[in-house]
């Protein structure tokens, strides 16, 4: 077994190794459905033991195949909260293949912020969060040779919108990132979202039926069935809120068509780890383990009735050691 992590920058000072973290095993999942389900039905034989997928196993993809995967996508959105937020912190890790400052913005750090915000302490979200990474353009601009990816082939952000409603600046920044006419490479989204509203189920599909309305409003071409009938389509007029409403009016009549959830609009939603023994009192009725369990299966019903694959990580963590005990 090899641990990927091997030539990463401060691999033994961090003493994090990839075998730690995941136990290799046979059969591979031989497909993408196959692989969400064998992840967030996998979890640990042990407390904070190697994690295993159930069924069969996932592939630890080396950097170089990681940033191969990356560059077949014109853009990777990310969108959601502070979970959303370790996510594009980890796939930077990744593409720069550093344990130590792969999350942070390393390049612009003060003697105290290397120290505070080193190896798992730059996941810190109450001292570090706001060093975090949140394009890996900024490292193209700000650091290039760290990157280990090829210059100008990888493109992934995160906007953050964390609870529902959602302000409308959030959504003005969603629609600039979508350009009104197909790219040559698709784009992919990892949606995530639930503890800002309590694990709300309403608010969490209303905030994600949002997010998916306002995408086909300002790129229609994510939509494949939209787009082929584009010509037909009357166009909006009023406003916004009248327009994202006729999107959600398509998108609800497109949801049978087998297109949309392929081709080029490829869409995850990630609902919330297990809660740690360090979560405060008054949340472990809203967010605890029972609501969380409860939120994950229902999440995953509602995701795929709108053509969102859906991987849930209560299982997958509740052995885990938390960082930060919640």
């Amino acid at each position: 077994m090899v641990d990927t992590f091997a030539s990463y920058k401060y691999r033994n000072t961090c003493n994090i190794s990839s075998l730690d973290l995941h136990s290799p095993f046979a059969p591979l999942c031989p497909d993408r459905e196959s692989i969400l389900t064998a992840m967030a039905s996998g979890g640990r034989i042990g407390h904070d033991a190697p994690y295993m997928p159930r069924g069969c196993d996932m592939r630890w993809f080396s950097t170089e195949e990681i940033c191969e995967i990356l560059s077949r996508f014109e853009k990777v959105i990310i969108i959601g909260d502070s979970m959303m937020r370790h996510v594009v912190g980890s796939i930077n890790v990744l593409v720069r293949k550093d344990l130590g400052y792969g999350a942070v913005t390393d390049w612009n750090f003060s003697p105290e912020e290397r120290q505070d915000c080193f190896c798992n302490y730059q996941f810190n979200v109450k001292s570090c969060s706001i060093q975090g990474i949140f394009k890996t353009s900024d490292v193209a601009k700000n650091d290039p040779e760290s990157l280990a990816c090829p210059a100008d082939t990888i493109d992934v952000i995160i906007e953050q919108m964390i609870r529902f409603p959602i302000p409308t600046d959030e959504l003005d920044r969603l629609r600039d990132l979508l350009p009104p006419k197909k790219p040559t490479r698709p784009y992919a989204f990892i949606y995530g979202h639930g503890l800002w509203n309590d694990l709300d189920l309403q608010a969490t599909l209303d905030w994600l039926d949002t997010v998916l309305d306002t995408s086909v409003q300002a790129a229609p071409w994510l939509s494949s069935a939209s787009h082929s009938r584009r010509k037909a389509k009357p166009k909006s007029k009023g406003s916004r809120a009248a327009a994202i409403a006729a999107a959600k009016r398509e998108r609800d009549n497109e949801n049978n068509d087998s297109k949309h959830t392929s081709g080029f609009w490829p869409r995850l939603f990630m609902t919330p780890n297990a809660a740690g023994k360090e979560k405060p009192d008054e949340w472990v009725v809203s967010q605890g383990n029972k609501a969380l369990m409860i939120f994950e299966e229902s999440v995953g019903v509602e995701a795929r009735r709108r053509g969102v694959e859906h991987l849930g990580t209560w299982n997958m963590s509740i052995q885990s050691n938390k960082f930060d005990g919640v």
